[in-house]
């Protein structure tokens, strides 16, 4: 028996045999073409083969897993249409007179090795979109299949280095159990995707593709990490017995997907969820969500080759305020920079785009693009419980200019006899540490504010959380964290303001007792998260949390917060 440590991606138990998802040989040598033309050709003929595979892939994923899923895979579309992707490879065919293969892989690794060496999250996932469907053009070109992971007939976990999105994507849940991989994290593609399957997935093992072989019978633990290979019967029946403890577990919290999110002690909070599309509110209602914390509104501009109308976002946004029947809605205007670009915008390259032009920084310079999403948004208003939040506020004179446009295209609107809600709420992003220092200012001209920890966190402890080797400073119980949360709680109830949070310590069982006694009002996390925290809150009293506040804070380091929170609140 065998024991590897993991990162739990995706929670629950799997138990089947493992089947190797292996890559195909695609090894490419140089050859000289006689007829550069008739290799053109081919080559333009593995590009349409590929897209209309790719097609088919974004259709089920579109089916199985929602519009924003399938978004991956348009994605992978443009890539295959990119005119600065294929012209190199044709130009290297017709001038060096080489094989289509080897002239795509040349260009392919090219772009690949240029993308992974920046300090940008979003363009690594590029390096690995362009990987990805590099390897199908390729594949054609050899005459290699490529595998599928659908024709999968029989209950089986995967095992891979990785997934790619297309992968998972093709996953067919009847049989595929769960899976693990050598690397990964909890925000890469084949995570998210697991979770949204409701998948068991145990990624960043580092070595399970060396230590497992085809057949061996293995064990996915997604809530702890765990993978066990060849277990003992005792073993295999222990993790039995704890499926089953999770499948009654699940039952139970289902039973709360109408009721109202309150504590031991009679103090209610709001549960709310994170969404993408307005697909996404099918999983918010069915999980018992009792607002929309966040909508993302990039996914919007993302996936597609120019900026999305007026119309297209007002009825995207009415959708969701529709379907939320009069819930809280709170949208984020646009979100653009850095791990997120808009290849159609041709913005400059930046050393550090994290803190460089983006979110509201982009819009108030782009004014057209930041007006048309406020219009959209302003229209929408009547359909439903519409709250604006800006993200990436860092001075008070930002929020006053955003808002200030805001409510010119509000008067706009009105002048021309449309119907604008006067309910609106207003607030804003905290995710500058210098926003939470100052909030005692910012709340005095914001109706709520929205903590979003992610981005928090990480310009806090001046660590990018997706670098492995400072990921150790992804600290989101370390007192410096839970202060800066602190002064934004206070300064908005002292004047009379709400306050959320939408990052992901706002799911985190071991974070929810130390929110509730901080006085935080809303949580909001992904909509498979909100059943569990309402569990766990239903046994807390916020009383009581609220009485260690000040011992929490008076704390040096993250281990202390840690081990107090797990005595005091028995988790």
């Amino acid at each position: 028996m065998l024991e590897l440590r993991g990162i739990g991606a995706s929670a629950g138990i799997a138990i089947a045999k493992a089947y190797r998802l292996e890559e195909p040989d695609l090894t490419v040598s140089k050859k000289e073409v006689a007829d550069k033309t008739a290799e053109v050709l081919r080559f333009d003929e593995a590009i349409q083969k590929s897209k209309s595979e790719l097609e088919k892939i974004k259709e089920h994923a579109f089916r199985e897993l929602g519009a924003d899923k399938a978004e991956i895979f348009e994605a992978h579309i443009l890539v295959l249409s990119d005119p600065e992707l294929l012209n190199p490879v044709k130009d290297k065919i017709s001038s060096e007179a080489v094989n289509a293969e080897f002239a795509m892989k040349e260009t392919a690794d090219m772009f690949v090795s240029m993308f992974e060496s920046m300090d940008n999250e979003y363009m690594k996932e590029r390096a690995a979109d362009i990987r990805d469907v590099t390897k199908r053009v390729i594949g054609h070109l050899l005459g290699v299949e490529i595998p599928n992971p659908s024709m999968i007939s029989e209950e089986v976990i995967i095992v891979a280095e990785d997934l790619t999105p297309s992968d998972t994507a093709q996953l067919n849940r009847q049989y595929v159990l769960g899976f693990t991989t050598d690397i990964g994290g909890r925000t890469s593609h084949s995570a998210i995707m697991a979770r949204s399957m409701e998948i068991p997935a145990v990624v960043g093992t580092k070595t399970a593709t060396s230590d497992i072989k085809n057949g061996d019978i293995v064990i996915v633990d997604g809530i702890d990490g765990d993978v066990i290979v060849n277990p003992s019967e005792d073993v295999i029946a222990g993790f039995e017995k704890k499926k089953a403890q999770y499948e009654v577990q699940k039952a139970e919290w289902a039973k709360l997907v109408n009721e109202e999110t309150v504590t031991k002690d009679g103090q209610h909070v709001e549960l709310a969820a994170n969404i993408g599309t307005p697909d996404d509110v099918r999983g918010v209602l069915e999980n018992g969500g009792e607002a929309v914390g966040l909508y993302r509104t990039e996914f919007l501009y993302m996936g597609r080759d120019q900026l999305p109308t007026e119309d297209e976002q007002f009825e995207a946004y009415k959708a969701v305020l529709e379907r939320m029947e009069g819930k809280p809605v709170v949208v984020r205007t646009l979100d653009i920079g850095g791990d997120k670009e808009l290849p159609y915008l041709n913005l400059p390259k930046e050393m550090n785009p994290f803190l460089g032009f983006r979110a509201i920084r982009l819009c108030l310079e782009e004014q057209e693009i930041f007006r048309t999403q406020l219009r959209a948004l302003l229209r929408a208003s009547t359909f439903g419980n519409l709250k604006i939040m800006f993200p990436m506020i860092a001075v008070v004179d930002e929020f006053r200019q955003a808002k200030a446009i805001l409510l010119e295209e509000k008067a706009k609107l009105v002048s021309e006899g449309a119907q604008v809600s006067e309910n609106i709420e207003i607030g804003m992003m905290v995710e500058i540490p210098s926003t939470a220092v100052l909030a005692d200012q910012f709340a005095k001209d914001v109706d709520f504010f929205s903590i979003g920890t992610n981005d928090l966190i990480q310009y806090t402890m001046a660590a990018d959380r997706m670098n492995e080797r400072v990921s150790y400073l992804y600290q989101p119980y370390n007192p410096a964290i839970l202060r800066l949360v602190t002064l934004v709680i206070e300064a908005a109830h002292k004047e009379g303001k709400w306050v959320g949070m939408c990052g992901e310590m706002a799911g985190d069982p071991l974070a929810i007792p130390v929110l509730l006694g901080l006085g935080l009002d809303e949580f909001s996390m992904s909509a498979t998260s909100i059943l569990p925290a309402r569990s766990l809150i239903k046994n807390l009293s916020k009383e009581e949390a609220a009485s260690f506040k000040e011992e929490i804070l008076s704390m040096s380091t993250t281990e202390e917060v840690v081990e107090f929170v797990k005595t005091k609140f028995n988790l």
